[in-house]
């Protein structure tokens, strides 16, 4: 059977099993960390070529609860170093597209407004920002030249830290820590959560497949309950 077939039940069955093999209040943390978890704003890169960098940001998704993390790798891969990620790549969802173009043609397909973060345009900063008007993604650009041409043609608002010492701008883990951390809260002050949290079948399925990753011999466990193949 394969994914997109199964219903609801069928991973809720399964983590109601998987839950029995973990300790209460570790399955508690897992619970509690996805009633904080969004789709409502994503996070963007392009071609991220330092791992640390990569890595960090990473995190910070994590952290900030921001489940989705878009990255092209048309000139270089993705690649998080994996004693500063620390794991918590397993804990949102990464997806890899091969050009700047088919990621925004993907995100805009979902209804995600293009917000590029730039020091060089403003049209807003992270205490005005509109959070309310809808789904948006971050683009973060490379280290050395930051967002492509294609992202500022696309770009619907564009995002600038305000800077008041002599240097132009952050170094892009540093941005990134800064816009995640402040718009997630701003969302979670200012838009109703209905609006941002994950609908019941979409933290059902991610659940699920946080019990895998946290229950040794899961796999194994599952196909002698169930039949499940792999």
């Amino acid at each position: 059977m394969c994914s997109s077939e199964r219903s609801l039940e069928w991973y809720a069955e399964r983590v109601d099993y998987l839950s029995g093999f973990m300790l209460e209040s570790r399955f508690e943390t897992l619970c509690r960390a996805l009633s904080h978890r969004t789709d409502y704003p994503a996070v963007m890169t392009e071609n991220m070529y330092h791992a640390q960098n990569a890595s960090a940001v990473v995190r910070h998704c994590e952290a900030f609860g921001v489940q989705n993390l878009h990255t092209v790798e048309n000139l270089c891969p993705f690649q998080p170093t994996l004693n500063i990620a620390l794991g918590t790549d397993k804990w949102i969802d990464i997806h890899h597209h091969a050009t700047t173009s088919d990621a925004l043609h993907h995100l805009k397909g979902e209804g995600y407004r293009i917000v590029a973060t730039t020091p060089h345009r403003s049209s807003c900063t992270p205490e005005s920002f509109d959070v309310a008007a809808g789904r948006f993604v971050l683009v973060m650009g490379t280290e050395k030249t930051g967002i492509t041409e294609e992202v500022m043609e696309a770009a619907d608002d564009f995002l600038q830290i305000p800077m008041y010492g002599m240097v132009e701008s952050l170094n892009v883990s540093a941005s990134a820590a800064i816009l995640i951390y402040m718009l997630t809260e701003r969302l979670r002050r200012e838009v109703p959560r209905r609006e941002w949290e994950l609908s019941e079948e979409r933290r059902t399925k991610i659940l699920y497949r946080w019990c895998v990753e946290s229950v040794k011999d899961s796999e194994a466990l599952l196909g002698r309950r169930y039949g499940d193949e792999w």
